[in-house]
């Protein structure tokens, strides 16, 4: 017969029971010697095992489940981040790679966490994980269409190089040279942010391209590591191209001693936005004077920041140099989406 004691703690671990097994997401429990000494209703369906068969193998969990690596190699215990849960007492996440009772592999994701009793001694590893075939699957797709898109795009970009060409053949070659240096920018542009599925782009990866391009060793970068928005990555490729090649044929670097600063700043704005100070500094160069007009280079990146962005673009020929101080706010970022995972970078 149960004491009035016991009746509540039975009480309470079938209701524990029945939320464990109503879970969608796969819940493991193993204890010091890394065995299995729980799984619910989930993890069954997700591994293929049962309970009863995993504790009856009377071995670590990971021997069960997790290993094979993907290309068919012995996946030892202690190269396992799932069970460095509990030799590290810390509680790890990440993605691995299972391996099904039938011998098919599968990812998921997982959070791994010490258990720990009364005198906070780590005595097991509850573990919880989720299948993420479908995401990587979606992923897949995604990376297939962004690359289609690139090259599209790349093609379309190629056949207008080529029409300018047999436009601006008859006329001065510089022209060309011009427009294909801003298609060459724009392409690259594309470049950067097909790696991240046109969701972001690195500032430093774009403000660094764009040295390279012009004069590496005369164009000095600084600023924060900042992701910035794809309309602002294309917009911003094009206006450091457009003083870059002002600067190489007017400015500062169409001297051996002329150098350039390009620096920014980054500081937190409402709504998620980031507020952006970018300057342009030459010095070393000729003695700059106001012109009597402006070239297109410079009338493009005052128009396009400020119908854009609502930001300004004020270009100041300063007698030691000229210097372009560029302020507006960047949009939202879009959520971040990884389209091409390691594989088989996951164990547990």
């Amino acid at each position: 017969m149960q004491t009035p004691q016991a009746r509540p703690l039975d009480d309470a671990q079938r209701r524990l029971q029945a939320v464990l097994n109503n879970a969608s997401v796969s819940i493991f429990l193993m204890d010091d010697r890394q065995r299995c000494v729980y799984m619910n209703r989930a993890a069954e369906k997700l591994t293929g095992w049962s309970l009863d068969e995993v504790m009856a193998l009377d071995r670590p969990l990971h021997d069960i489940i997790h290993h094979t690596y993907p290309d068919g190699r012995p996946f030892p215990l202690h190269e396992c981040a799932i069970d460095r849960a509990f030799p590290e007492y810390n509680q790890t996440q990440g993605e691995e790679v299972f391996v099904h009772r039938d011998g098919h592999f599968y990812p998921v994701g997982f959070t791994a966490s010490p258990i720990r009793d009364e005198e906070s001694q780590t005595i097991g590893t509850i573990i919880e994980v989720r299948d993420i075939s479908e995401e990587k699957r979606a992923q897949e797709r995604q990376r297939l269409l962004v690359n289609e898109l690139n090259h599209r795009v790349k093609n379309t970009l190629a056949t207008v190089q080529s029409i300018a060409w047999q436009s601006f053949k008859s006329s001065d070659a510089s022209t060309f040279e011009r427009f294909s240096g801003r298609l060459t920018t724009l392409s690259r542009a594309h470049n950067v942010l097909t790696e991240t599925a046109w969701a972001r782009a690195p500032l430093r990866v774009i403000a660094d391209a764009v040295a390279a391009e012009i004069a590496p060793e005369r164009v000095v970068v600084n600023g924060p590591d900042l992701d910035i928005h794809p309309k602002a990555a294309v917009s911003l490729s094009m206006a450091m191209h457009e003083l870059g090649v002002n600067a190489l044929a007017h400015g500062a670097l169409s001297r051996p001693e002329g150098e350039v600063t390009l620096a920014w700043t980054a500081a937190p704005a409402d709504e998620g936005r980031t507020a952006l100070v970018l300057e342009w500094t030459e010095h070393g160069g000729p003695r700059v004077a106001e012109p009597t007009c402006k070239g297109f280079g410079l009338r493009l990146i005052e128009r396009q920041v400020a119908m854009e962005f609502g930001g300004t673009a004020r270009v100041e020929f300063r007698p030691e140099g000229l210097h372009c101080r560029i302020e507006m706010l960047l949009p939202q970022l879009p959520d971040p989406v990884v389209l091409d995972p390691a594989p088989g970078a996951a164990h547990g």
